[in-house]
């Protein structure tokens, strides 16, 4: 970090034990080219004020702790360079409609657990082939176009910051948990639409999203969960008129080991 270059870090600090609401604490950074907010973050708690607290660990923008309002827009705090701001003031937030529970740092069990009702994993009627699985089930390259992008979720909660609906409605699913609801219904591997459909089809479900679009834009994976939403407002409407043809789940396939033949063991080329 160059020292003679400083940038002013307007952090947002609250702590619950002596706090009563949440106010603002100036530091001096020193800033340089390609020096990213969360180093600014830790320059703060390793040199200024060991107190502050903040989530990060992969640093790579592949774990999602990092989430925080940088100049009141959602992103990653390891993804963003303090030089992409133009400025010589950064305001500092938490992450927007989730609890907080100091400084930087949100409530995520909420999330979490909106996540974990929509049943996030692969269900289906043979129990015991799930159980103890003897082969792969089969997904030919074009099944998994139709859903790779929505894998590439890191549950960072930023859709869930950047969503209108989600400020004004606690009880909405919100976007992160109806796009993996999609991914997995449209999973060719999947039977579990009947068991994840009254969770979504509700007042606060997939028919509240006013497709505002934020969190599409906010996601710092380019998951558009917007458009998870919109094809699973169409694949229920689909299913309550009996339009569309429903796929057949994908059946099991031999693993490679046991349809390539085995080659001989090559002698040793020094004795």
């Amino acid at each position: 970090m160059d020292k003679n270059n400083l940038i002013t870090f307007k952090v947002q600090r609250y702590d619950p034990e002596h706090d009563r609401i949440p106010h603002f604490q100036e530091f001096m950074v020193p800033s340089g080219k390609c020096l990213t907010v969360l180093e600014g973050l830790l320059y703060i708690k390793e040199n200024l004020d060991s107190s502050l607290a903040f989530r990060a660990s992969c640093r790579m923008a592949i774990c999602g702790s990092c989430g925080i309002l940088i100049n009141n827009y959602p992103n990653l705090a390891c993804h963003t360079q303090i030089e992409e701001f133009h400025s010589d003031t950064l305001t500092v937030k938490p992450l927007p409609n989730l609890p907080i529970i100091k400084d930087l740092v949100v409530d995520l069990i909420p999330f979490f657990n909106t996540h974990k009702s929509i049943k996030p994993y692969i269900l289906r009627q043979d129990a015991e082939e799930m159980e103890k699985p003897t082969a792969e089930y089969a997904q030919p390259p074009r099944a998994l176009e139709t859903l790779l992008q929505f894998t590439h979720c890191i549950k960072c909660g930023i859709c869930i910051s950047a969503c209108p609906t989600s400020a004004s409605d606690r009880l909405f699913l919100g976007p992160q948990a109806l796009s993996q609801c999609y991914r997995y219904c449209t999973d060719n591997r999947d039977e579990g639409e009947k068991e994840r459909f009254p969770m979504v089809d509700t007042d606060h479900g997939v028919w509240h999203c006013h497709l505002a679009g934020a969190c599409s834009e906010a996601c710092p994976k380019g998951v558009d969960p917007a458009l998870a939403i919109q094809l699973l407002k169409r694949r229920l409407v689909s299913r309550a008129v009996a339009l569309g043809k429903k796929q057949q789940p994908s059946s099991t396939v031999p693993s490679p080991a046991e349809t390539k033949p085995k080659l001989p063991f090559p002698g040793f080329t020094v004795k």
